[in-house]
């Protein structure tokens, strides 16, 4: 919806746009490749070619989260349109309608042995899918920066959601530890169990200000300004919020480990976003030049 809502044309918005926002249909954004290193997007090769007034679209994907929901009936693709371009300059974002012709699923991939059925996370094939050159957004060439456009927002909404399971873990933490006794005391008072309780609360509450901080700068600064604060979140809340989710499951035992507890599921959750819009490292990456370019 933002990506439709910042570059759409008005042709764009009326046929797609504002089913989503009645929430009549959904949509899935299409980048991740299974025979590339997708963390860098300029890797990605799934092409489209101009053939008369058509863009004919050929590749793979996979973990195209949304795809399996039936209600999931637009796509927007990263796609390579001009390999002879500059580096970020090769790829364009296409819109392609999930019925197209040509546009297969071929089943969803597991996370930690779960499907995440309905939405799911699937893997595509595009065997010469066919759709008007009019459904390219913004330009051809301009991939690269509509993903800047659409990822600030994106990892802000993970990191959020990721803050309130942190905060889900460590109030079931509390709980368990304070209503189990082992060897004549409650759990909450063995070993180091205070300590980590008391690091869990100081690193959310870290984390709720790192969001405001990156929020906040982009809103003032814009979403490019404002890349190094968001990477400074994406990067440090999934970390910190698996090792406290980690922690949960331990004062659990083998219950944490089970279906009894959300806390599971929660790990495998957010352990994925440790790869999503963007992995750990990449991140860094971007925290780590911008302080190497002050000096």
């Amino acid at each position: 919806m933002e990506v439709l809502e910042m570059v759409g044309t008005p042709e764009q918005k009326d046929r797609w746009l504002k089913p989503l926002l009645n929430g009549e249909i959904r949509s899935a954004y299409v980048m991740t490749e299974p025979g590339v290193a997708s963390s860098d997007a300029s890797n990605l090769e799934t092409s489209a070619v101009l053939d008369g007034d058509d863009w004919v679209i050929n590749g793979e994907k996979y973990f195209i989260s949304g795809a399996g929901d039936p209600r999931c009936k637009i796509l927007i693709c990263m796609l390579k349109t001009n390999p002879e371009a500059s580096r970020k300059g090769q790829h364009s974002q296409i819109l392609v309608p999930m019925d197209t012709p040509g546009v297969k699923v071929l089943g969803p991939m597991r996370v930690f042995g779960a499907d995440h059925a309905p939405q799911g996370h699937m893997h595509m094939r595009f065997e010469n899918v066919r759709v008007p050159r009019e459904n390219i957004l913004l330009g051809e060439g301009r991939g690269f920066e509509i993903s800047q456009m659409r990822l600030g927002p994106g990892r802000i909404h993970h990191c959020m959601r990721t803050i309130g399971k942190a905060e889900v873990a460590l109030d079931l933490m509390v709980k368990r530890g304070n209503s189990r006794t082992a060897f004549g005391r409650p759990l909450s008072q063995l070993g180091k169990n205070l300590e980590v309780i008391a690091r869990a609360r100081c690193d959310i509450e870290a984390m709720r200000l790192i969001v405001l901080k990156a929020a906040k700068a982009m809103d003032l600064l814009g979403n490019r300004e404002a890349r190094v604060w968001v990477s400074m979140a994406k990067a440090m809340i999934p970390e910190r919020a698996c090792r406290i989710i980690d922690e949960a499951i331990q004062i659990h035992g083998a219950t944490g480990i089970s279906h009894w507890t959300p806390l599971a599921e929660l790990y495998a959750d957010v352990r994925h976003l440790r790869f999503a819009d963007g992995p750990d490292e990449v991140h860094y990456m971007v925290v780590g030049r911008d302080e190497l370019a002050r000096h």
